[in-house]
């Protein structure tokens, strides 16, 4: 039997196949380890980095959910330098492509880091626009088009890496956002970032998150991230990778025929660590069971009614 080509091409970039872990749920490619080598995965989007270590917010910063999690981990990291000094070296060497995922209060901010990761290995950067701007009220970079084609447009004229920019859930029309980043020089798009929301203790009357509010992730918001996924897929010519909620090889495929080139997957392996080489390997199957060759017969084939 022919064998099937699971690579793809992202932002100019080839992956070995279309499974990528999300920034945040993966660390530097070393946590899972001792389980599987980080090479299983086409690409991995390391833990958001900011200008600066950053120690996150206070606990509890993680609460289960019926079909997901709320997370308020505030983004905590050792920041670039400590990144392009003691962990890129090992994803260069045992992962297949290294996504720098980069988070900023200020346009300074953003394009400190990205100067920095230009210089390096770093195959794409992703760009995190969830991030608050404080010069704006502290409301996020990516909710309006605004907001979103500026700090692309500044990150894209400090480095030549290619650049894939993660749009928020929590807007009006993401499609809109999708084109602004697009307009100023996105190579590709991710999306869903988590969606906000809150729980509250009925026993104590606290929130049961230390921040109050969280993002929610995880089976839950799967339909809504195909939904979002569908709608940008159609509104810009960039590509676009999808996540949100991907618990299975079904659900990464359903991504795909949205129009998603690849997928991000994150709170899964929380539950089932070994969920990636499920995925993939049941992608594989889909496309044998379906006689596809390779990822061109699936991506974006959805037939709307």
């Amino acid at each position: 039997m022919k064998p099937k080509d699971l690579s793809v091409t992202v932002a100019g970039v080839r992956f070995p196949n279309p499974v990528i872990a999300a920034s945040g749920t993966y660390g530097f490619g070393e946590d899972y380890a001792e389980l599987y080598p980080p090479g299983v995965f086409g690409g991995i989007s390391c833990k958001g980095l900011t200008l600066s270590e950053r120690a996150g917010n206070p606990p509890p910063r993680i609460a289960e959910t019926p079909g997901g999690i709320l997370n308020s981990v505030g983004l905590q990291n050792p920041g670039v330098d400590v990144f392009i000094e003691r962990h890129l070296p090992y994803m260069k060497k045992n992962c297949n492509v290294v996504i720098a995922n980069i988070s900023g209060e200020t346009i300074g901010e953003y394009k400190k880091i990205a100067e920095k990761l230009d210089e390096t290995g770093v195959d794409i950067i992703e760009l995190n626009i969830s991030c608050p701007n404080v010069k704006k009220g502290g409301a996020a970079w990516g909710v309006s088009a605004a907001g979103a084609g500026e700090v692309t447009k500044s990150v894209r004229a400090a480095t030549g890496k290619p650049l894939m920019v993660k749009l928020t859930p929590n807007v009006t029309d993401i499609a809109e956002i999708a084109r602004a980043a697009e307009a100023e020089g996105a190579d590709c798009v991710s999306l869903i970032n988590t969606v906000l929301g809150m729980r509250i203790d009925v026993k104590t009357r606290r929130p049961v998150l230390g921040n109050n509010a969280g993002g929610l992730s995880g089976g839950a918001v799967f339909p809504i991230a195909v939904r979002m996924v569908w709608q940008v897929a159609r509104s810009v010519k960039i590509d676009v990778v999808g996540m949100g909620g991907i618990s299975s090889a079904e659900d990464a495929v359903e991504m795909m025929l949205a129009g998603a080139k690849a997928v991000q997957i994150g709170t899964v392996m929380m539950g089932d660590p070994f969920a990636p080489l499920k995925i993939i390997g049941g992608i594989e199957r889909y496309m044998e069971e379906n006689g596809i060759d390779d990822l061109s017969g699936i991506v974006g084939k959805v037939k709307p009614w």
